[in-house]
């Protein structure tokens, strides 16, 4: 009985000084206390026990009580830190994405990312962007003040941090790090080397949170500067098909009334007349003035969608002669070679529009080459499709133009002397009615002589697909 009642003397003891010293922990903390006095108090608490109680088990078990309660205490120190930092992290992100969302456009989101960093890191920060179509632009942060300075190479710059293996770059300038959005490196972001390295550690998470936040911020600014150019492009170009509809429209007539009476005027004219090549000449530029207007009519219908395909089943002979009539009262020194199959066959296609491609193709073989050089047109059925080819012996093609020859509004570098330059329509036209018909069309320089050779193709219909008597264009 009596040691039982010295067993709990011993335990009140040591239940006793452990709550006095928890306390007293807590009260010297709440005042400010240095941590060291705390674990004085600890320390005390234990020799007491010791002191106060019969038994060295008690003492130990004093001394693990107090290990416990300063192993629980500095944990959820650490957690209550780490809680508070994490805080402050939202803080400053929520107040950072706050910001670049009001941000309209790249300097002001420089600005903030400028700001964001240099309150972070208590320096002076640099940025440079390096993405859009533009100029590259450079903000410094200078004592509070943000001011521009040049960018020297930014080609050089870009290379630095193509295939970048480490976090930031060392220099003399500080730190930079790249701000990157899905993979393209948008601009180029330094803080000043007064900032150490073990800092730089520290604050590395938050640092990276603020970069890719300013990464987003400028790549929606991109998107947003992107859709208004188109938007304005898109109004530019409505504007300039209105513009070209209208002038179209009010030269058709008085080029039909030119037209007529020049070819009124060389009918009532005798042929030895002096005055003949003058009006054959009022004729010939009057047509060309007129066909530039329907390939430009053409161009503003394509561009509206208003240029429909109305398929029938017609004589490609008769489309042909059609074509090669138009062009001999334009040219009515020259020859055009017209090769067509002899079996007969229907082909779907809207007759006016291929009219106009094989006008086109002619005309423009015509332009480039002399009187004394060959234009050549061969039609042949291939089982499937029906294939074109239009052949000049002109000077050809160059390197450099095939591969924009389709282009709107694409001009070739290399014509003849007496050619007359045109807008650049006439191919694009005819690009874009082939493929409406679901055919292709091709460009290239002959490789049996000098000369360029166009090819386009039309599909048969299904009871049209057969492959007897063909006919070859050698």
């Amino acid at each position: 009985m009596k040691n039982s009642r010295c067993v709990l003397r011993n335990l009140a003891v040591l239940a006793g000084m452990d709550c006095a010293a928890t306390l007293g922990g807590k009260l010297f903390a709440a005042l400010g206390v240095p941590e060291t006095n705390i674990v004085v108090l600890y320390l005390f608490a234990v020799l007491l026990v010791a002191r106060l109680t019969q038994g060295y088990q008690y003492g130990i078990l004093a001394s693990v009580t107090s290990l416990l309660t300063s192993a629980m205490t500095t944990k959820e120190k650490i957690l209550t830190r780490q809680a508070n930092e994490r805080g402050e992290e939202s803080r400053i992100l929520y107040m950072l994405s706050s910001r670049l969302s009001d941000a309209a456009d790249t300097e002001q989101v420089l600005g903030v990312a400028l700001d964001s960093v240099s309150k972070l890191l208590q320096e002076d920060a640099g940025c440079v962007y390096l993405g859009g179509q533009g100029q590259p632009i450079a903000l410094q942060q200078v004592g509070g003040q943000i001011i521009h300075r040049r960018v020297e190479d930014a080609g050089e710059l870009r290379a630095r941090f193509t295939d970048l293996r480490t976090e930031y770059l060392a220099g003399e300038e500080g730190f930079s790090y790249p701000i990157c959005d899905q993979g393209r490196l948008m601009a180029v972001l330094t803080v000043a080397p007064k900032v150490s390295r073990q800092e730089l550690a520290d604050k590395s998470r938050l640092l990276h949170a603020v970069l890719e936040n300013v990464a987003m911020a400028l790549g929606r600014i991109e998107v947003t500067e992107a859709r208004i150019r188109d938007r304005e492009n898109m109004e530019r170009e409505r504007e300039r098909a209105n513009m070209l509809r209208a002038i179209s429209h009010d030269l058709r007539t008085p080029l039909s009334g030119i037209m007529g009476s020049s070819e009124m005027l060389m009918d009532m004219t005798d042929k030895d007349d002096r005055r003949q090549p003058l009006l054959r000449g009022i004729y010939q530029d009057a047509d060309w003035l007129r066909e530039m207007v329907e390939n430009i009519l053409s161009l503003t219908r394509l561009q509206d969608g208003r240029l429909s395909v109305h398929k029938e089943p017609q004589d490609i002979e008769e489309i042909i002669g059609s074509a090669v009539t138009r062009l001999e009262r334009s040219w009515p020194d020259r020859e055009i070679q017209v090769e067509t199959p002899e079996e007969f066959r229907l082909v779907p296609m809207d007759a006016g529009l291929i009219q106009q491609v094989l006008t086109n193709l002619l005309e423009n073989a015509l332009k480039h080459t002399t009187p004394g050089e060959e234009v050549r047109l061969c039609a042949r059925y291939t089982g499937t499709d029906l294939e074109v080819t239009v052949q000049d012996e002109g000077e050809g093609i160059t390197p450099q133009d095939l591969p924009h020859l389709f282009q709107l509004f694409y001009t070739s570098t290399c014509r003849s002397t007496d050619a007359r330059r045109g807008m650049g329509l006439g191919l694009t036209i005819c690009q874009t009615v082939v493929r409406a018909h679901g055919g292709t069309i091709t460009a290239r320089n002959r490789t049996d002589r000098q000369g360029a050779e166009f090819t386009f193709t039309l599909p048969l219909e299904e009871e049209n697909h057969h492959v007897s008597g063909t006919d070859s264009c050698d």
